[in-house]
């Protein structure tokens, strides 16, 4: 039998109740068949670690994952910590220090959810948004100076390199290329940033020869918030920005029902280093500790960890379990306009999973 080593950190807020979460939802799937069992290793690092140590992980801690099989990730955030501070010292150490370059977030109208596009059908929402996870906007490039005086200055500078253009893009059409559309819209703002974002669009063109199944455009990523409104059935595959990805896959949580349902992966492609998965949602202090926060974020999260491990079966079985809660409403939880808690939702995607296939494929 095969034991995955699975890394946890919760992180802050509400993360420290959807990961439990997602640890017993893939423990209640280990349990149904022999083919694979996790070995799940908590790492305790966050804000409470930060004010103990004045850091938000070790400075070795890279060295405690590098092992591990993959890991699931919480949230980062803490509303007594700076954000900067928080994001940089955790999630985005762990993302650039293994170099997981692509940022992949699917995004559907689960069954049962009450979406705000109401002449959008189901079958008419369903995408997958590649962000570029290691430059761009988010390189860390940049300074102040004269803080505190007149003529301070800030800068932030986006980093672009034709490297980390081309293989996210390759990456992209691979992905769009097995998906059953093959189709992909390349994110650009190469009407106002004409330096690298013309690159980005140069590099596209390029790539693009090397898929010529695979059917692609270019939308500015203002004309692209409009389009996934008005014409959401136009788009499968996008590829954009860490800053632009970033936005678009709010905003696709969103018309998809809720930011609580949405999972994201930051993958190392060559599996040089384990790959994290995680919700989208923040720590949301203000219902820390509650039992309010919808864990279907970080169960769709387990699914993409899953895939990535080559278990496609159990990942299945787990999707499927998901949409048989979300189409109950007496299981949604208070951001898709519900009254069950974390533990309800868990308690009911580990029924699913208990249940025998042929049983849960007719209910």
């Amino acid at each position: 039998m095969k034991t995955y080593k699975i890394a946890c950190i919760p992180g802050d807020g509400i993360g420290k109740e959807v990961v439990p979460a997602g640890q017993t939802v893939l423990e209640a799937l280990a349990a149904t068949q022999n083919e694979f069992a996790f070995e799940f290793t908590s790492f305790d690092w966050g804000g409470d670690y930060f004010r103990q140590h004045g850091v938000m992980m070790p400075e070795n801690g890279l060295d405690a994952l590098r092992n591990q099989d993959a890991i699931l990730f919480g949230s980062a955030g803490d509303p007594h910590i700076p954000d900067h501070i928080t994001l940089w010292g955790l999630r985005l150490k762990i993302c650039q220090g293994f170099d997981q370059y692509a940022n992949v977030r699917p995004t559907r109208i689960l069954p049962g959810i009450d979406a705000p596009l109401k002449r959008c059908k189901p079958q008419d929402l369903d995408w997958v948004i590649v962000r570029e996870n290691s430059e761009g906007e988010y390189a860390g490039v940049g300074g102040r100076a004269h803080q505190g005086h007149p003529i301070e200055v800030a800068t932030d500078l986006s980093v672009m390199t034709r490297a980390g253009v081309e293989r996210i893009m390759r990456y992209a059409f691979k992905l769009a290329q097995s998906r059953p559309r093959k189709l992909l819209t390349v994110v650009t703002k190469s009407n106002a940033q004409r330096h690298a974002m013309v690159m980005w669009d140069e590099i596209a063109l390029q790539i693009s020869k090397e898929f010529p199944d695979v059917t692609w455009d270019k939308e500015l990523v203002d004309a692209c918030t409009a389009r996934m409104v008005n014409r959401p059935a136009s788009l499968d595959t996008l590829v954009a920005t860490n800053l632009h990805a970033d936005i678009l896959s709010d905003l696709a949580a969103a018309l998809a029902g809720s930011l609580g349902i949405a999972p994201t992966g930051n993958i190392d492609p060559e599996r040089r280093y384990p790959s994290m998965f995680e919700p989208i949602h923040g720590s949301a202090f203000d219902i820390m500790g509650k039992g309010l926060a919808n864990p279907v974020g970080t169960f769709w999260s387990c699914v993409m960890l899953l895939e990535h491990l080559g278990e496609n079966a159990a990942a299945a079985a787990l999707m499927a379990a998901i949409e048989q809660v979300t189409a109950n409403p007496t299981l949604h939880t208070r951001d898709l306009g519900g009254s069950a808690t974390t533990a309800d939702v868990t308690q009911a995607v580990c029924a699913q999973i208990a249940q025998p296939q042929a049983q849960r494929k007719a209910a």
